[in-house]
């Protein structure tokens, strides 16, 4: 399921999308908002061009605006039937798992809007 060539393989691992030997973020996960979505130009390992065009990264708000929905759909439901909250502390409860989870957000947005338009060849080198 995580076997290099795979489109998982590359976005639970953070690699370039077409060689998946490259890293795509320059840091590590972190919770520093100056280092959270920060790029490198190029791969490191196969020269792919991560900002295949100007503004390229928009097309992630829509990916992120998902993934936050799902998100906020399961925690309300979590929290209002498995623990009974009531629907203020349900939507506490929301807005701080989206806090939480807003640098994972982010940087997956981000890998798997590249891992759309990406496909992945194997024994590619500079």
């Amino acid at each position: 399921m995580f076997k290099k060539g795979t489109k998982i393989y590359s976005i639970a691992k953070g690699k370039c999308p077409k060689c998946h030997e490259g890293d795509f973020f320059k840091y590590k996960f972190t919770f520093n908002p100056s280092k959270i979505t920060q790029l490198h130009d190029n791969c490191p390992n196969c020269n792919l061009k991560y900002m295949m065009e100007p503004s390229f990264f928009y097309g992630a708000m829509y990916v992120n605006y998902g993934i936050t929905v799902a998100l906020s759909v399961a925690t309300f439901l979590i929290s209002s039937l498995i623990f009974n909250l009531g629907l203020l502390q349900s939507f506490a409860t929301i807005i701080v798992t989206l806090i939480l989870l807003a640098p994972v957000n982010l940087r997956l947005s981000r890998i798997l809007w590249i891992n759309m338009f990406v496909s992945y060849e194997p024994k590619t080198k500079k």
